[in-house]
């Protein structure tokens, strides 16, 4: 196979700003079409990247070796099992599903049709961030950690084209976020053994874990932060120091064609991708678990 044929699901701001212009730029792969759940913006995006629009899913399966998604995780996960189902490898956005039976039943779709996944975690996909994430999870000897995720999108004033995403007002920071801090945290630290989760404003959570290395880790994830203290940041600590996440350089456009490399590079060899959908079913149940063990905030005695 030398161009893998690709259809992308999707039309929000996402699909506009990085899916659909990475894959009409990759060299390897053919953006054969786009459905949306709104066919006018399907057929705006795929006029735009000279691509053609849809009219069902499984009209799109039926053209394409590979599908990628830019949906919210409860219309990926379904569409995603009936794409595996007649032999299509998956390009996935995280989190692969936001409840532990549809990420599993995902992970056994995939299985049972022998097709490989990629999830996009950004940072995972980074240039600069994952060769330090391979770097450091290499070196080993890590005592703590803790990462920062905290995104202005539901602050007041804020203009971010997410901030009227329904899923994202449900399920808050914990899941969009949450994913994101687990895909940097657990291939450093090792699998997550038990998780903790507390509240703080608005749908900030804390996250405290303890690995299988036996680090232990802390995650702070909010899509309500003030706009001057938002920003990203990991820092580890341990037997060779302090060291920190370095700064995205570009964007998450170079990411996804690196995801998309990743995707190439599977299907080519048979060989999984280490954030393939079992890693993705994995952050599942950690943020699934931590979810459980929230309870409303509770005013301390004066």
């Amino acid at each position: 196979m030398t161009t893998l044929r690709i259809g992308l699901l999707g039309t929000g701001p996402w699909a506009r700003g990085v899916h659909a212009p990475a894959l009409a730029a990759h060299p390897g792969v053919e953006l054969t079409g786009i459905w949306g759940r709104r066919a006018e913006a399907a057929a705006a995006l795929a006029q735009a990247h000279d691509s053609r629009p849809y009219g069902t899913p499984e009209e799109l399966f039926a053209d394409c070796d590979a599908l990628a998604f830019a949906l919210p995780p409860t219309v990926q996960g379904p569409l995603a099992v009936r794409a595996a189902d007649v032999g299509r490898h998956l390009l996935l956005d995280k989190p692969v599903a936001t409840s532990v039976p549809e990420a599993r039943a995902l992970a056994e779709a995939t299985e049972r049709a022998g097709v490989a996944s990629v999830v996009f975690f950004t940072a995972r996909f980074g240039r600069e961030e994952g060769a330090w994430i391979a770097a450091q999870a290499a070196l080993g000897g890590w005592f703590t950690a803790h990462a920062d995720w905290l995104s202005p999108v539901f602050s007041d004033g804020a203009t971010s084209p997410y901030a009227h995403s329904p899923w994202r007002r449900d399920k808050g920071a914990l899941w969009d976020l949450g994913p994101h801090a687990l895909s940097v945290l657990l291939p450093v630290l090792g699998d997550a053994e038990s998780v903790t989760a507390a509240r703080g404003p608005a749908d900030t959570v804390l996250l405290t874990m303890r690995h299988s290395s036996g680090a232990a880790s802390s995650a702070t994830v909010g899509l309500t932060a003030p706009p001057a203290a938002a920003g990203v940041g990991v820092t580890l600590r341990g037997a060779a120091g302090v060291t920190a996440l370095p700064h995205r350089q570009h964007g998450p456009e170079a990411a996804y064609h690196h995801a998309v490399d990743a995707l190439l590079a599977a299907v080519g060899s048979g060989l999984p991708n280490a954030c393939d959908v079992h890693f993705g079913l994995r952050v599942t149940e950690i943020l699934a678990a931590a979810e459980q063990t929230l309870t409303p905030l509770m005013p301390l005695p004066s």
